[in-house]
């Protein structure tokens, strides 16, 4: 899902924020922070709240939630004099108030989840998406030579009149 306002865009599933089509680091708390006021904008959200949601539950000063805002508003090219998007409610909480526009992640093809299997076709299959970040596959070794296990795991009585390696087979 993306998060669009202004020139700004949230991209929630790749944790990415861009202004004017530029990638821009945000630090993790900022972002969170920002996905968090964005997705909430029709409501004044509390400090305990947001405590809640982006710290998920740890004890954080005051001053550190100031600081995240701050941030969070120079990242958008708001300010906490002018407050257009990100506003501040007297002994209340934050309120995000910029036009948040939701819309389906761009990277994710659409026709492939909405095509239906035609007779002639027989039944779609839906596409193999690859994941964002690298992956590691597991596979079971099976010896299916046979010989190898011999040669490279004797018995206990062959053990001690095979050389240590092959290349020292022929220096004895």
């Amino acid at each position: 899902m993306i998060l669009s306002f202004d020139d700004c865009e949230i991209d929630l599933e790749r944790r990415e924020f861009r202004r004017a089509g530029i990638a821009v680091h945000v630090e993790p708390q900022v972002f969170d922070l920002l996905a968090y006021l964005a997705q909430n904008g029709d409501r004044v959200v509390s400090k305990d709240e947001i405590f809640a949601s982006v710290w998920e539950g740890r004890i954080v000063s005051d001053s550190t939630l100031t600081s995240r805002i701050n941030a969070a508003r120079k990242v958008i090219g708001d300010s906490g004099k002018e407050q257009r998007v990100i506003r501040t409610v007297a002994r209340k909480g934050m309120r995000f108030v910029g036009d948040v526009k939701m819309q389906p992640d761009r990277h994710e093809p659409a026709d492939v989840m909405n095509s239906r299997p035609d007779a002639t076709d027989g039944p779609t299959r839906a596409a193999l998406q690859l994941p964002d970040r690298p992956a590691i596959a597991v596979l079971p070794f099976v010896n299916m030579s046979g010989d190898l296990e011999q040669e490279y795991f004797p018995t206990a009585s062959a053990r001690t009149s095979l050389p240590a390696c092959r290349s020292c087979a022929g220096s004895s």
